[in-house]
C-alpha cells in the first residue's frame, strides 16, 4: 500500500478508534515516510493512551537516540524496560536493554512474572502480544504462512479481541472483501495490531520448513 494511503487510513483510525495501537501504527507509518517528528508525537500519544505498550517505548527511544536526545531516550527506556519484562515482551525488552547500554545507562534488574513454557498446559501457549498464557486455537484462522504464524504465537483470547477491533476497521474504512485491495488493507491493520511483520512470517515459515 502507498505510504500516504497508510497514513491517511491510520489518521482516520486514531480519530475513530483513539487507542494506543492505532497511534502506534500511525507512528510506524510516519516513520516509514521519514516524518520523524510526527512519528515521535504519535508514539508519545500511544504511550499516554496505553502505558503498557512496550514497543512504543522501544521505537520512540530509537528515534530519540538518532536525534541525539540520549538523556530523554534513557529516561524513556528506564520506564519501558520493566514494563516489557513484566509483560513478557521479550523482543522489546532485549532491544531496550541494548539501547540502554548504547546511551550509557545500566540495564535494570527486573523479575519477570511471565510464565515459562514448563508452566503451560497442553492447550496453552505464551501469547506473543500479552506475554501471558493463552488458549491455543484449534486451527489457523486463515490459510497460508500468516495463519500458521498466528496460531503458533497468539491465543484464542487475543484473536477474539482482534475480531472486535477488526470489525471496527471494516466498518470505519468501509472495506469490501470482494476487492483484493480491501482484503490486503484488513490484513495490514491486523498485522499492525498483532505486531507482526512480513519478516516474522517469512522467518517462521522457513524455520518450520527446515524443522519438517
Amino acid at each position: 500500500m502507498d505510504i500516504n494511503a497508510r497514513i491517511t487510513q491510520w489518521e482516520k483510525m486514531t480519530q475513530e478508534v483513539p487507542d494506543g495501537m492505532a497511534w502506534f501504527s500511525l507512528g510506524n507509518a510516519y516513520k516509514d515516510a521519514d516524518r520523524l517528528d510526527d512519528a515521535c508525537t504519535a508514539y508519545r500519544e500511544a504511550i499516554r493512551l496505553d502505558p503498557n505498550l512496550s514497543r512504543a517505548y522501544q521505537v520512540l527511544a530509537q528515534l530519540l537516540i538518532e536525534q541525539g536526545k540520549h538523556d530523554v531516550a534513557g529516561d524513556l527506556l528506564e520506564t519501558g524496560y520493566p514494563i516489557a519484562a513484566s509483560r513478557g515482551d521479550v523482543m522489546p525488552q532485549r532491544a531496550m536493554g541494548s539501547l540502554l547500554e548504547k546511551v550509557g545507562r545500566p540495564v535494570p534488574h527486573v523479575e519477570s512474572d511471565a510464565p515459562s513454557e514448563s508452566d503451560l498446559g497442553d492447550d496453552q501457549l505464551i501469547d506473543r502480544r500479552t506475554g501471558r498464557a493463552g488458549t491455543r486455537m484449534k486451527s489457523p484462522p486463515m490459510r497460508g504462512p500468516l495463519g500458521q504464524f498466528i496460531i503458533d504465537h497468539y491465543g484464542q483470547e487475543t484473536w477474539r479481541e482482534w475480531i472486535g477491533q477488526g470489525t471496527k476497521v471494516i466498518n470505519e474504512l468501509r472495506l469490501d472483501f470482494s476487492k483484493e485491495e480491501d482484503q490486503r488493507t484488513y490484513d495490514l491493520h491486523m498485522m499492525e495490531w498483532l505486531g507482526i511483520s512480513e519478516e516474522d512470517v517469512q522467518a517462521h515459515a522457513t524455520n518450520a520448513g527446515q524443522a519438517g
